[in-house]
């Protein structure tokens, strides 16, 4: 196991009498991707600033690459990268720009800085719009600009939240590749993400978060192994009946969840559980087959209720 560049023990962050954050633990490995999942409200945008050292824990303790945020604040800056969720760039100065500012916040030499644009350019595939303006750039290219302004300093942990909001799958499926690169490449990776493919495609490891607590933890794969089952069988009903059609299908599957619009039967055949519900005298309007996801654990263990 690779050393904790983050180590959290008893974690702890409170705003007034909010508890944002409860009383956590976790590690995160040198050279991993590691993520935060959980629905709004969960704490995951707390400890990341606790881990970004702008925001100071209640209890508990925290190690930032060796560092006591409370004490080495400035220290820990210097070496993280900080990928926020808006796109906070100077939409009136250019591509460089942007680059050459942001690298001077560090200190950087301008020849350094140069250098490490012209790489970064290349990495974002942004060579052909280094002296654009960032205003008229479309959702991904700013994005891929923010991910290459966050690498200016050659940090040793990168901080994403909510990387791919609001991008297009093509958008989103490029910026998955550069973040595997870094990966590749031996950056250590720290995520926030609502979507759960996203968590399947980059993270090594991940804690799911309610209520500010840790619900689980694992490689997303244990997780799914863990708290679902193999398949997924999804059957639809004429509305109003998915109730009822529900409490005659006990015994097929290990377990069965009723939705509004669809009857979900957790079972490790799906095939088999089909031929059953047919068996049965069933005739949904429609059915689906599918492997179980990340997505299942996550509504399973926070629940479907909308969280403002």
């Amino acid at each position: 196991m690779a050393s904790a560049l983050v180590t959290a023990r008893g974690l702890t962050k409170h705003f007034d009498s909010l508890v944002a954050v409860d009383d956590i633990d976790f590690d995160v490995h040198e050279g991993e991707a590691f993520g935060f999942l959980g629905p709004n409200g969960a704490g995951k945008s707390s400890t990341m600033k606790m881990i970004g050292s702008v925001s100071p824990l209640t209890a508990g303790t925290l190690s930032v690459l060796g560092m006591d945020p409370a004490h080495d604040g400035p220290r820990i800056r210097a070496r993280l990268g900080v990928i926020p969720q808006d796109d906070n760039l100077d939409q009136e100065l250019t591509v460089y720009e942007n680059l050459l500012i942001y690298g001077r916040y560090f200190g950087l030499p301008k020849a350094t800085i140069d250098e490490r644009i012209a790489e970064l350019l290349h990495f974002a595939q942004l060579e052909d719009r280094r002296d654009s303006p960032v205003e008229p750039l479309s959702g991904g290219m700013k994005r891929r600009l923010v991910i290459a302004r966050g690498l200016i300093n050659t940090p040793d942990l990168l901080l994403l939240d909510e990387p791919t909001t609001g991008l297009d799958p093509q958008a989103r499926h490029l910026l998955w590749d550069r973040l595997y690169r870094l990966k590749q490449q031996g950056v250590t990776l720290i995520i926030t993400t609502h979507y759960m493919d996203e968590a399947e495609q980059l993270c090594d490891r991940l804690v799911i978060m309610d209520k500010g607590r840790i619900a689980a933890e694992g490689a997303p794969r244990q997780l799914i192994d863990q708290y679902s089952t193999r398949e997924v069988l999804e059957l639809r009903f004429p509305v109003g009946t998915q109730a009822v059609n529900a409490e005659h299908l006990d015994g097929i599957a290990e377990k069965t969840e009723v939705l509004p619009d669809r009857v979900l039967l957790y079972t490790e055949d799906a095939d088999r559980a089909h031929s059953r519900v047919l068996e049965a005298g069933f005739e949904p309007e429609s059915t689906v087959s599918r492997r179980s996801t990340l997505e299942d654990v996550f509504l399973s263990l926070t629940g479907r209720t909308l969280v403002d």
